[in-house]
């Protein structure tokens, strides 16, 4: 292996120039960027309307999509966006209310699941791809991969700018967001739609296992950090860059799993905002914030 070869030392430009010479180092450095922005802000969505169960599950039900691509023939990514997208759709429409919304997830989720063992049990050959997608590859992604990544991603920012702020207000309280007109229907399709979308491409990098990692413990730590939602959003984006690039540039010179990495990181990091940046920062942040 490659990776076990390079030797880490303290001149960093050297190192970087060292590890950038590495075609897959550069692809899993592009698509870790675009999938960190993207989880970023879609996370500070999930955790605000508490849809952290949403993502989850759609990121099992990505795997049976993926099982689905593999059966077919065709590649598992394309799989992973059609189920995450369609079963989005169907959950947003059985629980248009948030209070109700976890138990049509959780039907949706046992259906699809149940479609993912029928459609690797009816494969023959052994499903690497679509088994890769449980616990992310991100070292393994190709430059096609990458461009997939950038367009998902940009359609994405896309939708997040023209729905932004109906969508924020419909997340701080989806029932005067009602009172007033809003299309609240709609706007939960549009989120769930890109919450699947993020979740798809985010789990290149982590996996189906660790989605989480990515998608919901940056905007978690974010939250306790500031109040305003652009600061939200941004701080969470920081923190699920820093953690995807340290954790790509630990991983060169270890041979542990990136996602091992990244999750670790975020997660001591939530651990030192909720127990020890708490003590000093204003009481005000954690009273608005608290969960």
């Amino acid at each position: 292996m490659v990776m076990n070869s390079a030797t880490f030392s303290i001149n960093l430009l050297a190192d970087l120039q060292q590890m950038f010479q590495f075609e897959f180092m550069q692809h899993a450095f592009e698509a870790g960027t675009i999938v960190a922005i993207i989880a970023g802000i879609v996370g500070y969505f999930v955790v605000l309307r508490r849809s952290s169960f949403a993502a989850h599950a759609l990121a099992h039900i990505g795997f049976a999509g993926a099982a689905g691509a593999v059966l077919f023939g065709i590649r598992p990514v394309f799989g992973l966006l059609l189920s995450t997208s369609a079963s989005g759709f169907v959950m947003a429409i059985l629980g248009p209310r948030a209070a109700h919304r976890d138990t049509q997830i959780g039907i949706v989720l046992a259906f699809m699941l149940g479609m993912g063992v029928l459609f690797i049990s009816l494969y023959t050959g052994y499903a690497t791809e679509a088994y890769s997608i449980l616990f992310g590859e991100i070292l393994g992604i190709s430059s096609s991969d990458a461009f997939l990544t950038l367009v998902a991603g940009s359609i994405i920012l896309a939708a997040i700018a023209v729905v932004y702020r109906p969508l924020l207000f419909a997340s701080l309280d989806e029932e005067v967001a009602e009172a007033k007109g809003m299309p609240v229907l709609l706007l939960g399709i549009v989120f769930m739609l890109l919450v699947a979308i993020a979740a798809s491409i985010a789990v290149q990098v982590v996996g189906v296992l660790l989605i989480f990692s990515l998608m919901v413990t940056p905007a978690a730590t974010a939250q306790r950090l500031a109040k305003r939602p652009q600061r939200v959003i941004i701080i969470s984006i920081v923190i699920a860059l820093m953690a995807t690039w340290l954790g790509l540039f630990i991983s060169f010179y270890e041979p542990y799993p990136v996602s091992f990495f990244i999750t670790s990181e975020v997660f001591i990091f939530y651990l030192f905002v909720r127990f020890i940046y708490q003590r000093i920062k204003p009481r005000e942040v954690y009273q608005t914030n608290s969960q």
